[in-house]
């Protein structure tokens, strides 16, 4: 079986942590100390720190090889043979071979006791230092995997998100589209006309990594329409919006929750009054804000709308962006929420 390049260079990098390294060197100093103190001939410490780099090199590596961790391994009995011929091969080569060409005669590494053992700490450490690396391995691909999977969750659940729209509100316009072709078929065609285009968008805005915040407010304008449309004195709308924010990137669909939210805890609970959007930008920070009539409760228990739209802000902008709601600190009967963002738009490749 041939060593894939990386395969050699994943076991070198490991090799190479400290935490084996140190130890590595521990024992290979021994060894070199031992062959300098009782071997005769300069060329004995050479031969040791030889021997040793072949060790450490080619037992984790050989192990790695032939017991790969990430598949099943037949002929295990066959593999096992090669791995301790491949010990004693290399034993065999370093510690008496080379010597007896070099003319050193007798060391304390070619000594037959000292074989034995070199041949089990190749053996055994080989087997030791390629599992831990093998594992390391694993550990690490199975962190990524895991974390690609996360993220695939998330996407799943952020795609639903920018899908979304409230099927009661749905199905409610719906009912009332059907009863007014009955009763009012101009007001029915402006209902449809008013629902089409606003679905249209939708669809347009689920893949797009950003669109202008003009088209996204043209969205909220649309579900607003849509409930003034059922009960024209439940609100109106004010819109306050600053200079040359109309081109200004955003994440598509990310201020319609907050739409339906402010009708639905506002003019949809009885709360009638006045809806503000508001948008300016300064010091390359995009503030949008909408305020609705209706007292701040706080975060309702279950709820995943407002969750959600953090995710997709930190998803898309990082740390960048925040999302602030609560009560008009000038009128508590009011709630508002604000969310600040780069200007310049969300991180580059990012489609949430």
């Amino acid at each position: 079986m041939t060593p894939q390049p990386a395969t050699v260079r994943d076991t070198l990098r490991a090799l190479a942590a400290p935490r084996r390294l140190v130890p590595i060197l521990v024992v290979s100093a021994s060894l070199v100390y031992a062959q300098a103190h009782y071997s005769p001939g300069r060329l004995a410490i050479p031969v040791a720190v030889l021997t040793c780099v072949a060790f450490v090199l080619v037992a984790p590596l050989a192990f790695r090889v032939l017991f790969p961790d990430d598949e099943r391994t037949p002929h295990l009995a066959a593999r096992v043979v090669a791995y301790v011929g491949l010990a004693a091969v290399v034993n065999v080569t370093f510690e008496i071979l080379l010597p007896e060409l070099l003319g050193l005669g007798w060391t304390f590494l070619s000594d037959r006791v000292t074989v034995g053992v070199s041949l089990a700490l190749f053996v055994v450490g080989g087997w030791g230092l390629g599992r831990d690396i093998g594992f390391e391995a694993s550990l690490a691909r199975e962190r990524a995997r895991a974390a690609a999977l996360a993220r695939e969750a998330e996407a799943a659940q952020l795609l639903a998100l920018r899908s979304h729209l409230d099927p009661h509100f749905l199905f409610n316009t719906l009912n009332a589209i059907a009863e007014w072709c009955r009763e009012d078929g101009a007001m029915a065609e402006k209902a449809i006309l008013t629902l089409s285009s606003m679905l249209r968008e939708i669809l347009g805005g689920v893949r797009a990594p950003s669109w202008p915040l003009s088209r996204e407010l043209a969205l909220v304008d649309a579900l607003l329409s849509l409930h003034h449309v059922r009960d024209p004195q439940a609100f109106t709308v004010e819109r306050d919006l600053g200079d040359a924010v109309a081109d200004l990137p955003i994440v598509p669909l990310l201020l319609l929750p907050l739409a339906e939210n402010a009708i639905k805890h506002g003019p949809a609970a009885g709360q009638r009054g006045v809806i503000h959007v508001r948008a300016h930008a300064k010091n390359g920070t995009l503030t949008v804000e909408i305020e609705n009539p209706g007292a701040y409760a706080g975060p309702r228990e279950g709820s995943d709308g407002l969750p959600l739209v953090r995710r997709r802000l930190v998803a898309a902008y990082g740390a960048e962006a925040s999302l602030v709601i609560g009560a008009v600190d000038a009128a508590p009967s009011r709630t508002r929420v604000s969310i600040a963002l780069p200007s310049a738009g969300p991180l580059p490749g990012v489609t949430v």
